[in-house]
C-alpha cells in the first residue's frame, strides 16, 4: 500500500478548529447513503440537536440542546444509511455505553452499522455518501472535530474535497483495510484482538 500519485490539480478546502464541525460533522449528520469514518481514537461525540425547525417542536435529550452523534446515526441507519467506522483503539467508555442504549445500531433494521478495530489505523478520513471527503489530523472526537468549546478544542487541520479520483483512491484504501487485505502480512497480527481477515 505504498504509493505516490502523479501531481494533478485538485479542488480542496482547508479547514481548522471549529471549521471541522461545519465541514465534517454536519455533512456526516446529513448523510443519506453511506458514512465511512477512519480514526485512531473513537469517542462519544455530542452534536447540536438540529431537529428543531421553524414550526416544529424541538425534541432533545436530557442534556438540553445536544445529543450523541450515535443517536443521529441510529436514526440514519433506520432509514438505510450504511455506516463503517474503522478505528485503532477501543472506543471510549461513554461511546460504548451510548452504543449499548441504541439497539438499532447493534441490530440495524435496514442499512448497516459496523465497527472494525485495526491497531495500525492512524489515518483520519470521513467519506460522506461517496461524494465528500475529509482528510486531516482530527480523530472522531469532540475535541478533534470542533464540537468542544473554545479553549477545549485540539489544534487540527484538514482538507475537504469532492474530487472523484481522490474519493476513489481513499475509498479503495479504506476498503482494503476494512476487508483485512493487509492482515496476513501484518507484524502486529499476534497482538490484534480480532484480525479483520477472519
Amino acid at each position: 500500500m505504498d504509493f505516490v500519485r502523479q501531481n494533478r490539480p485538485v479542488t480542496l478546502a482547508l479547514i481548522g478548529g471549529k471549521g471541522h464541525y461545519e465541514a465534517v460533522v454536519k455533512p456526516a449528520m446529513n448523510a443519506e447513503r453511506s458514512l465511512w469514518i477512519a480514526t485512531a481514537n473513537l469517542k462519544e461525540l455530542m452534536v447540536e440537536d438540529e431537529r428543531a425547525r421553524p414550526g416544529r417542536r424541538r425534541t432533545t435529550s436530557r442534556q438540553g440542546e445536544f445529543r450523541s452523534m450515535l443517536s443521529v446515526l441510529a436514526e440514519q441507519v433506520a432509514r438505510g444509511l450504511e455506516v463503517r467506522i474503522l478505528h485503532a483503539s477501543p472506543p471510549s467508555r461513554p461511546f460504548r455505553e451510548d452504543l449499548r442504549r441504541l439497539p438499532g445500531l447493534r441490530r440495524p433494521p435496514r442499512g448497516a452499522f459496523e465497527l472494525r478495530l485495526c491497531p495500525r489505523v492512524h489515518f483520519k478520513a470521513v467519506i460522506v455518501d461517496g461524494a465528500m471527503l475529509y482528510l486531516g489530523s482530527a480523530n472522531w472526537t469532540g475535541a478533534g472535530l470542533g464540537a468542544k468549546g473554545e479553549g477545549r478544542r485540539n489544534f487540527e487541520l484538514g482538507l475537504t474535497s469532492r474530487d472523484d479520483p481522490l474519493l476513489d483512491e481513499v475509498q479503495a484504501y479504506f476498503d482494503r483495510i476494512w476487508r483485512g487485505a493487509e492482515c496476513s502480512a501484518c507484524k502486529l497480527r499476534g497482538l490484534c484482538p480480532k484480525p479483520l481477515d477472519k
